[in-house]
């Protein structure tokens, strides 16, 4: 079993295997086993990014999920999962928690552990009705990109890992914003790329041919230009314009 570390409030979720008893908890007069099986495809996702104070990446990400589930009464339908995954993508493990209603059925909520592309915990809730309490162990695949597949509520789910979540702090990252400046004479000119003192950049479609009316080869000029995904952008020129 893992433990690890990542930056949140202080979480302990343990898992064990076990199956879903539904009824009341407290006084309970009966105990019933069931069990379901589920899967919801992503809708609306909104993730963010940060790096903690020990280098670890991690993306929380917040999403709405809706597919189908199916097993015994109140188990059969279709399903909404909001959730909310915080996952350490450097070591791939995290926790994944949320709310879920099937419709005409169970609703409540799930508190899981991630480990490397699967979930396991808990689910509690309630059927049809305030009187029949639903307490199932939970477990599925998940991507926070895709959704959940092969989820099973009780009926053989798998046993998880355990993580510790702490206070370390989280820095947003930013984008690395490079750039590059060269001054000199124009020895290259086209309508989709300027040469000048050895350094070649990319000319904007939109500004290609106020570029090319004001400037030629052989001027002397300063240009800036921006990286992106490997390619320098012209972004700006100046410098005597030819007649």
């Amino acid at each position: 079993m893992r433990k690890s570390t990542l930056a949140a409030g202080l979480v302990v979720a343990l898992v064990v295997a076990g199956v879903a008893v539904a009824h009341g908890i407290e006084g309970a007069k009966t105990a019933t086993a069931v069990s379901g099986t589920f899967s919801a495809s992503a809708g609306n996702v909104s993730s963010k990014t940060c790096t903690t104070a020990d280098g670890k990446t991690v993306v929380v990400t917040n999403g709405t999920y809706t597919g189908t589930a199916a097993g015994g009464s109140g188990l059969a339908g279709a399903i909404t999962l909001k959730a909310r995954s915080v996952v350490n993508t450097t070591d791939d493990i995290g926790v994944v928690t949320g709310g879920y209603a099937i419709k005409g059925g169970a609703k409540g909520a799930f508190s899981t552990v991630y480990d490397h592309g699967s979930i396991a915990g808990l689910a509690t809730g309630r059927v049809h009705g305030p009187s029949r309490a639903l307490v199932a162990n939970v477990s599925a695949t998940f991507s926070p990109t895709s959704g959940f597949t092969n989820g099973k509520l009780g009926g053989g789910t798998s046993g998880g890992s355990a993580v510790v979540v702490a206070s370390h702090g989280c820095k947003t990252v930013a984008p690395a914003h490079q750039r590059v400046d060269a001054r000199g004479t124009i020895s290259s000119l086209s309508a989709t790329s300027i040469t000048v003192a050895g350094v070649t950049c990319a000319i904007p479609s939109n500004t290609s041919s106020r570029v090319n009316d004001k400037f030629k080869a052989g001027d002397t000029v300063e240009i800036e230009c921006a990286f992106a995904d490997g390619t320098a952008t012209l972004v700006k020129i100046e410098g005597r314009r030819h007649r």
